[in-house]
């Protein structure tokens, strides 16, 4: 029951992200995103990792997809304008792209050896036991992964400061 759980929620997920991506309308493209993310949240609920989807449903679904919706208003997307893809080369370019992820999927799952990166059975539920889950999640990221977590926050900082850039430009 829970593969075929999975694989429903998969299902969703991609499909969800693929009409993400090509809906011309970007407050489309910022709901098919929340479906997404919610069904990753569902697999994380099937994973047994419930602090993780609570997060990706508060985190992601509910205040970056407020973020997001305040941005596209403030730029004033909610109509359609030209596309960035030009004629056959822009899709042909697209499809090549496309193709190269495709590969780069198949290569991650089927080739690479998977055994060597999963931890021993057991041990993730026992680390949540006798630390917490917030403790476990949180140890490694304060300490083993500071640098990225705080390039994110700039990275997100900046993209907010050129949204507003932007927006002042067109007053």
């Amino acid at each position: 029951m829970t593969l075929a759980a999975f694989w429903f929620f998969a299902a969703i997920a991609i499909v969800a992200a693929f009409l993400c991506i090509t809906r011309k309308s970007p407050v489309a493209s910022a709901l098919w995103l929340v479906w997404t993310l919610f069904a990753l949240a569902a697999m994380f609920v099937l994973l047994e990792a419930h602090f993780i989807a609570v997060i990706q449903v508060l985190v992601y679904a509910g205040a970056i997809m407020v973020l997001f919706l305040f941005v596209i208003m403030l730029l004033n997307l909610g109509r359609g304008g030209p596309t960035d893809m030009v004629g056959w080369t822009g899709r042909i370019t697209m499809l090549g792209i496309g193709a190269l992820l495709a590969a780069e999927l198949w290569v991650a799952t089927r080739v690479m050896p998977s055994e060597e990166i999963r931890l021993p059975e057991g041990v993730m539920t026992e680390m949540v036991q006798r630390r917490g889950a917030v403790d476990v999640i949180a140890q490694p990221l304060f300490r083993d992964f500071l640098v990225p977590f705080e390039i994110t926050s700039l990275l997100l900082l900046a993209a907010i400061v050129g949204a507003v850039v932007i927006a002042k430009r067109r007053l």
